[in-house]
């Protein structure tokens, strides 16, 4: 069948001509070749499968699951069916419950939880009096649309909630007096922290800060050594009397500084621009970036002995880079995500560091809190530049 349709078009003249052409013999040369390349074949294929799954699953303009944590001082049956009420939907999920309302405020502060919900001892007393039961729910804001969306969720249940309230009592109030409750029996005070005006830029700024540093510091990492490779420079310098590591320290001390320059410079346009706030420690903010950039500088050199040439170093690096953008927390929130991939993101440095950012710039929070993101980094840093020195020192020898 296919031998029949290639000659019905063999004999009509255009294709006869096509066919016969050199122009048809570099096509099938160039196809023959391209499929014979299975490294290209394998960049074409399996980056975009997964950068297909990972984003399909981690992207999600959904946000469910988020942390609740609770302190019930009622502790009556009113107390434990609201409290049903907000957890029934895997909107919110119990992560903290505790009767210690100042262990509660520092959980939001360090970001275990993303809202708290406190319920007074006279909840249950107030409802059945039909007096107004005021309940207290704090909701960290550092993402103004999460937080948004929170607290319209916690409006919209104890909205709900209120109307099964009033369903229950008028069933029970007499029907001859036909009393029915007039106003909320529930009022929630809620109380948006560290964003109260829930400026999205806020919650967007420090993410994209740092996936610039990150992108710029491992892109131009890999540039410059891919550069000397392809130039022959690289080999001219095994001339000199120069050890490994000062051919390496000399390569990365200039971009280190350049970097640096990068971070003051867009946090000066954060400051200027955006108003973004900084209420933490400028000299741990300026040791944890560059931690970052060491980061970002080691994923760059282990790109460049990896990747013979410019392209292929830039096919392999939007490989890499936009999973960690994804997995970072920098535009969807990680609570949002599958539980595979919210324990992915822990291998994540772009993620420890948008934590970073984001607590020292909003919350003013200190090592003390981040220490576990500090120590993640740190321990990327030392792993990565590790690697990517001993595979540099390899490719010199």
């Amino acid at each position: 069948m296919n031998s029949n349709v290639a000659n019905i078009f063999t004999k009509i003249k255009p294709f006869e001509n096509l066919f016969a052409s050199r122009f048809w013999s570099l096509i099938i040369k160039e196809i023959k070749q391209t499929l014979g390349n299975k490294q290209l074949i394998f960049l074409l294929i399996f980056p975009a499968t997964i950068q297909l799954l990972v984003f399909g699953f981690a992207l999600s303009p959904d946000v469910n699951n988020l942390k609740l944590g609770i302190v019930d001082y009622s502790k009556t049956p009113a107390s434990r069916e609201l409290i049903a009420a907000f957890t029934e939907n895997h909107i919110f999920t119990t992560k903290y419950y505790d009767n210690n309302q100042k262990q509660l405020a520092q959980q939001v502060r360090e970001g275990d939880i993303t809202a708290g919900l406190v319920i007074p001892p006279e909840f249950n007393q107030n409802i059945r009096q039909e007096k107004a039961a005021h309940i207290q729910i704090l909701v960290d804001a550092v993402d103004a649309n999460t937080a948004g969306i929170a607290s319209g969720y916690a409006s919209q249940i104890v909205s709900n909630y209120n109307q099964v309230l009033s369903k229950r009592l008028s069933v029970n109030l007499s029907i001859n007096n036909n009393i029915t409750p007039t106003s909320p029996l529930i009022e929630p005070q809620i109380n948006i922290l560290y964003n109260p005006g829930l400026i999205s830029s806020w919650f967007l700024v420090p993410g994209v800060l740092g996936l610039i540093l990150t992108l710029m510091s491992s892109l131009v990492a890999a540039a410059t050594l891919v550069r000397e490779k392809e130039s022959g420079t690289l080999e001219q310098l095994l001339m000199t009397p120069a050890s490994d590591w000062e051919i390496l320290l000399a390569k990365v001390i200039p971009l280190f500084l350049l970097l640096i320059l990068d971070v003051f410079l867009a946090l000066g346009i954060s400051r200027l621009i955006f108003q973004l706030p900084f209420r933490g420690s400028f000299p741990l903010f300026l040791i944890l970036s560059s931690l970052a950039i060491f980061v970002g500088i080691s994923i760059g050199l282990f790109l460049a002995t990896i990747s013979p040439t410019q392209i292929r170093t830039q096919l392999t690096a939007f490989f890499i880079n936009m999973p960690l953008n994804t997995l970072s927390g920098t535009v969807t929130p990680i609570e949002s995500m599958p539980i595979f991939f919210q324990y992915l993101s822990w291998f994540n440095p772009l993620r420890h560091y948008v934590a970073i950012i984001r607590g020292i710039l909003l919350k003013g929070v200190g090592l003390e809190v981040l220490y576990p993101h500090a120590i993640a980094l740190a321990f990327f840093a030392i792993v990565l530049l590790s690697i990517s020195s001993n595979k540099f020192r390899n490719q010199m020898n």
